[in-house]
């Protein structure tokens, strides 16, 4: 075979593969469950605290998809992000009760997202100062799904936080400053407490 030959097939096979990975892309972006691409615009505004756009996406996601998980989990992390902490526990609630009324046992997806949601009602609950139900609502997360919500990966860590705090260690806290005797517990430290981080599922 020769050069000219062998070269013009691999600029063949190069192509192909191009076309074809831009085709299913294209396909994939078309194919989506309603409401996907909305959530996904809304999660974009979430990163960069563009609150009330993230807000319109996963409303516009709800008109399409009722009861879209994504979409309430973005609108619960806008209310609490936001302070509108009735909303947000509002929302939390629902989901919650919508995932357990609907989880199949083969959803790990929708195992995770469950878990998150319990996690950010302990959020809530903790900044509340009601830390007794802040625990419940952790231990709850860690029992439906502990591995989504252990916290973000190396990446995040060494680029973000190198000791991030996560649910079980929010939630041993809790346990073992529940146990002193009132005067001596120390449940709230607002620089700490500040970085605390929503979850996604």
């Amino acid at each position: 075979m020769s050069a000219a030959v062998l070269k013009r097939f691999i600029v063949i096979g190069i192509i192909a593969v191009v076309l074809s990975v831009v085709a299913m892309t294209v396909i994939g972006h078309f194919d989506r469950p309603p409401g996907d691409y909305e959530v996904e615009k809304g999660q974009i505004h979430l990163d960069v605290r563009q609150y009330d756009e993230a807000l319109a996406d996963f409303d516009a996601a709800l008109v399409v998809s009722p009861n879209h998980r994504g979409a309430l989990m973005g609108r619960a992390i806008v209310f609490l992000q936001t302070g509108r902490e009735s909303e947000a526990e509002q929302e939390l609630t629902h989901l919650i009760n919508f995932l357990e009324a609907n989880l199949e046992d083969d959803d790990p997806t929708g195992r995770g997202t469950l878990a998150a949601a319990y996690a950010n009602l302990g959020i809530l609950y903790d900044r509340q100062g009601h830390y007794e139900e802040a625990l419940l609502a952790y231990l709850e997360s860690l029992r439906v799904d502990e591995e989504s919500v252990e916290g973000p990966g190396l990446f995040h860590r060494i680029i973000h936080n190198p000791r991030p705090a996560n649910v079980r260690d929010r939630a041993q806290y809790i346990s073992e400053q529940l146990r002193l005797p009132e005067e001596e517990r120390l449940l709230s430290v607002p620089e700490i407490d500040a970085q605390q981080r929503m979850h996604k599922p």
